[in-house]
């Protein structure tokens, strides 16, 4: 597959992801009641979010939440669960500004929690831990996804169409700059800088887009095709060898919207149960039954 055809995928992408951030903020600012923090009644889980996201989507009628069907399902059991809301295609500096914010919000006095990131996620809280002192906030962090060393896609933000697309979006006031820090060199640079906390556990479920991808979510095709021929197996958007970062809790075939419930027929919902389990395994919860994505391995 060509770097043209790649990069007018890339755009295609670009033109939802810049439309969605769009209408995500004026759906913000008319629905979205004032956030106010929940108290702590035990140690809380935050989510975080990847690049585009958001808390819920709201349209005509239509709500889903980015981490589908996820922090209902723990909250019934127990697990007091906070969902960030950071800038949709911000930098990793601003992005973790936002969360260190909110996590010192939602965690007063010398509480702590344990943080699920799903993919850039990741990398806006190993930042706000090093950078932002948030390690005496943050117990566990378990990154779901993550660019940890980068992905060749992020690359072909710097290519013709997209280029273009860039810079119209920076005009209307949609910044794009998240791409830039996606990218193998720039992840080498990162992980020379951000060192990792030893307050915090650093953990890792790894991901790759299984057999039944075409089927599952065929937007994704182009660009895993793109990715493996650059980097080998991936979850659609980030190559497996990018995806560990300190233990790895889980090693499972989800592609990279399945991780959060969203591909055809996906439930992320064991696959969140089963992270909380190893992370407190003192914890009371149902029995575990696995459905898509089912983790083949998970330790505490």
């Amino acid at each position: 597959m060509s770097p043209w055809l790649l990069a007018s995928t890339l755009l295609v992408l670009l033109v939802v992801a810049a439309a969605t951030a769009w209408l995500l903020r004026r759906l913000h600012a008319a629905t979205r009641p004032p956030w106010q923090p929940r108290p702590l009644p035990a140690r809380a889980l935050v989510l975080v979010h990847g690049v585009c996201g958001f808390e819920e989507l709201r349209f005509l009628g239509f709500r889903r939440a980015y981490f589908a069907g996820i922090a209902p399902h723990l909250e019934a059991l127990g697990i007091p669960v906070h969902q960030a809301r950071l800038p949709p295609l911000g930098s990793v500096p601003e992005r973790a500004a936002a969360l260190a914010s909110f996590i010192r919000s939602v965690a007063p006095g010398a509480a702590r929690v344990d943080v699920i990131a799903h993919s850039m996620g990741g990398l806006d809280v190993r930042y706000a831990i090093a950078r932002l002192g948030l390690g005496d906030k943050v117990a566990t962090l378990v990154t779901i996804g993550t660019p940890h060393h980068g992905t060749p896609l992020a690359e072909l933000g710097h290519v013709g169409p997209a280029l273009t697309l860039r810079a119209l979006g920076q005009a209307l006031g949609v910044p794009s700059d998240s791409l830039d820090w996606l990218t193998p060199r720039r992840m080498a640079a990162f992980n020379r800088d951000i060192p990792d906390d030893p307050r915090v556990r650093y953990a890792s479920v790894v991901c790759r887009a299984g057999a039944e991808l075409w089927r599952e979510n065929p937007l994704l095709l182009a660009t895993h095709a793109y990715v493996k021929r650059r980097a080998g197996c991936n979850d659609g958007i980030v190559p497996v060898a990018s995806q560990r970062w300190g233990d790895t809790l889980c090693e499972i075939d989800a592609d990279h919207w399945a991780q959060i419930g969203w591909s055809a027929g996906a439930d992320a919902r064991p696959l969140y149960e089963r992270i909380v389990r190893a992370l407190r395994p003192q914890l009371a919860v149902s029995p575990w039954r696995p459905s898509a994505p089912s983790p083949r391995c998970c330790r505490g």
